[in-house]
């Protein structure tokens, strides 16, 4: 049997400004714990807490920057390209450029704010 989404749900996003987050597949949309889906539109000058989460992520960068920092390393994944960044791996995401980000993110196994383990901010 079939599951068709037919439209995405918005999620509440972390950061220093809003973000918009729309999940296609995951605990939200489809109630699906196994994976999640959810395209991202991040303004420039965004910062989200750092976070080590107990899920994989896959992102494709659709559009502008996104900046991933792991082990005190920025590594900057421009639009056409990806990065993987594995559960357990304190990692910070940000798109500090002119454009902000347009992208995609694959969880497994799927996104919760439980699983999450942002960095508390003072």
């Amino acid at each position: 049997m079939s599951l068709r989404i037919l439209n995405p749900k918005i999620i509440a996003s972390a950061g220093n400004k809003p973000k918009e987050i729309r999940e296609y597949v995951g605990r939200v949309a489809s109630g699906d714990a196994a994976v999640s889906v959810a395209k991202m539109v991040s303004p420039t000058g965004w910062v989200e807490p750092a976070q080590t989460p107990e899920f994989d992520e896959y992102t494709v960068v659709l559009r502008g920057a996104l900046h991933v920092t792991v082990a005190g390393k920025t590594e900057v994944v421009n639009a056409g390209q990806a990065v993987h960044v594995p559960r357990g791996v304190k990692v910070q995401y940000a798109t500090p450029g002119p454009d902000g980000a347009e992208y995609v993110a694959v969880c497994l196994p799927a996104f919760a704010p439980g699983t999450v383990h942002r960095d508390v901010v003072s």
